[in-house]
């Protein structure tokens, strides 16, 4: 389905092929999403991880959730990094699950495809990211500056030339201890 008309190109930066991306990864994170909510007790038993069914479909959830968001937002740059996000806990419990594990081959497997998914969320947030920046303003040279508005040699000993300075210079609680 493309986008046409007056949100077009709908993202608001010039580069449609990241927009295409973007739009493809969020499809796919709902698609996997709903894989893993539907299918949870499937996917824990192929991984080796039984009992960590509702940590499957907690993880659907996100995946569900996280796509919306791409598939939905004018600047899908947040949501695109919150996939990365994702991808780092879903390797990081992969990870966990390693030691002790029956089904070490389909769990590299599954490792493999989300570094490779992870790989590709990259990608897709660097050229966002990039693409959506905005300059920050020239804000002047002021190395010539010294903050002293009359110069530093008309500054020198202002503060003991003020009137009742004396106090200024070491307050009373302190005079026993001044040097």
């Amino acid at each position: 389905m493309r986008y046409e008309g007056p949100r077009s190109p709908r993202r608001g930066h010039p580069d449609t092929a990241t927009d295409a991306l973007a739009r493809g990864l969020g499809w796919f994170s709902i698609g996997l999403g709903l894989a893993e909510i539907l299918a949870g007790g499937a996917i824990a038993r192929a991984l080796g991880m039984r009992g960590q069914e509702g940590l499957v479909r907690a993880y659907g959830v996100r995946e569900v959730a996280t796509g919306v968001g791409i598939v939905t937002a004018e600047d899908p740059t947040p949501w695109i990094w919150g996939r990365i996000a994702g991808d780092a806990l879903d390797l990081a419990t992969l990870a966990a699950a390693y030691d002790g594990n029956g089904r070490k081959d389909n769990l590299l497997i599954a490792a493999a495809a989300v570094a490779g998914v992870t790989a590709l969320d990259a990608i897709c947030a660097d050229r966002l990211t990039r693409s959506t920046a905005v300059p920050m303003p020239h804000i002047g040279n002021y190395r010539t500056r010294t903050g002293y508005p009359r110069g530093i040699r008309e500054s020198r000993g202002a503060a003991t030339d003020v009137e009742g300075s004396e106090g200024m210079l070491t307050p009373a609680l302190l005079k026993p201890w001044a040097a």
